[in-house]
């Protein structure tokens, strides 16, 4: 309905464009005088020739009547040419005035086609720049329109996808269902929750085969120590090198076992080292998009942030705030204070709830592997946030230090400068 209103704008913008040209193009002024009413102006001065005080003008045309040495003798009003010259230039209209078959003055006809042609220019003018203001406005009307319900939306998208493809899933999609993409968005938050249902559900899944995995270890590793054992003794009681010999292949076999569980292990715990991380320079100032997008609550407020370039991944940092912004959510559901600035030599962000913070003997903890604080036991979630978001900082040369504040759990990011002359 609005787009149809908005043609239906532009084809009356675009016929008053019309008609205005129109207008202009059919302002050739015909310059021919009547000459019905030529001949009755020259008749009647003729007849008040001596007495032109009481002449009067019954024509409606416009006129001087000058004597044979120029003089003006009568005029219909200002603004009339008053010589031969003058006329001319005017493009006038000059009668001889006769008497008693001589001549004996003039009668210039006004010339007013050039006035009116000007006047209609004008019009014409006035015409076209009201309809170009109006179009104009039209326009930028249209292009904030399309901004706000197709452009803006899809950058929303765009976004949301490069979470989801980092591997973000806590974070949900805003909707607005009176726009035209409330239904498209809505589909792609269901989707984001079906993934993050599959993601908790392969989660689970993968920390009950690395229990396992690490029973299954211990359960085999007793058994060969055991064998490794009885075959290192049977090895010292030996009568003959042959049979020591066979003690010895049981015992490099049980080494072999013991090496491939430890490699196994091993492997299934360091899965998720193949993260990739790229980081190249930015502008500090990029980190406001960053903290906004992960403020899916909207319950913290924007920091100052001074100018400066650091040195991070833009995909992986904004993980990284998602990940502690989701964390501080799920789990203290209290405004966030977040401040930044200089900090040992590092550009640092904190995060801080108002949930009064973690015991003492868990904060070491926290960065590990799926690990949940006592607080975690009525909250979905896999123990990894912080796991990966260190691993991250590490990667692009800063830091993740996870503290007790004064409010609460305070998570400060270290993000490294792009120089060594970095500002302090």
């Amino acid at each position: 309905m609005k787009i149809r209103r908005l043609f239906v704008g532009f084809l009356a913008v675009f016929a008053v464009e019309v008609a205005a040209l129109a207008f202009l193009a059919a302002g050739d002024v015909d310059q021919a005088q009547d000459a019905v009413l030529v001949n009755e102006a020259v008749q009647s001065v003729e007849a008040d020739w001596h007495a032109l005080h009481r002449h009067k003008n019954t024509t409606g045309l416009s006129y001087v009547v000058l004597d044979r040495v120029g003089h003006v003798l009568f005029r219909t009003g200002p603004g009339l040419s008053e010589s031969i010259n003058a006329a001319v230039r005017h493009r006038d209209t000059i009668l001889d005035i006769e008497s008693k078959d001589a001549v004996v003055g003039k009668l210039i006809l006004y010339n007013d086609s050039v006035p009116l042609y000007r006047s209609r220019k004008r019009t014409a003018i006035v015409t076209l720049a009201a309809a170009a203001a109006l179009q104009s406005a039209v326009c930028i009307g249209y292009a904030w329109y399309l901004h706000r319900v197709i452009i803006k939306p899809f950058q929303t998208l765009n976004g949301f996808a490069e979470r989801i493809a980092g591997g973000n899933l806590d974070v949900p999609l805003e909707m607005d269902r009176q726009n035209l993409f409330g239904a498209f968005t809505e589909s792609f938050d269901i989707m984001r929750f079906e993934l993050k249902k599959a993601r908790h559900a392969q989660a689970k899944a993968n920390a009950e085969k690395k229990e396992l995995v690490a029973k299954l270890s211990h359960d085999v590793k007793t058994p060969v120590a055991s064998i490794k054992a009885a075959s290192e003794v049977g090895a010292a009681r030996a009568k003959d090198e042959k049979t020591r010999e066979n003690y010895r292949q049981i015992i490099r076999k049980a080494d072999q076992i013991n090496t491939l569980i430890t490699n196994l292990f091993t492997a299934s715990l360091e899965e998720l080292q193949q993260l990739t991380v790229v980081p190249e320079e930015m502008e500090s100032m990029e980190l406001r998009s960053l903290l906004d997008n992960a403020d899916y609550l909207h319950r913290a407020e924007a920091p100052e942030i001074f100018g400066c370039i650091l040195y991070a991944d833009r995909l992986r940092l904004q993980q990284v705030f998602d990940n502690i912004f989701a964390n501080a959510y799920k789990y203290a559901n209290t405004p966030l204070l977040v401040s930044c600035g200089p900090c040992d030599g590092f550009f640092s962000v904190c995060v801080e709830d108002d949930g009064g913070g973690v015991l003492e003997e868990e904060l070491p903890l926290l960065k590990e592997k799926f690990f949940r604080g006592g607080n975690a036991k009525h909250a979905e979630g896999a123990g990894l946030g912080l796991f990966i978001s260190d691993y991250f900082m590490q990667k692009m040369n800063g830091a993740l230090i996870v503290e007790n504040g004064a409010r609460g759990l305070k998570v400060a990011v270290r993000i490294a400068y792009a120089s060594s002359d970095a500002k302090k």
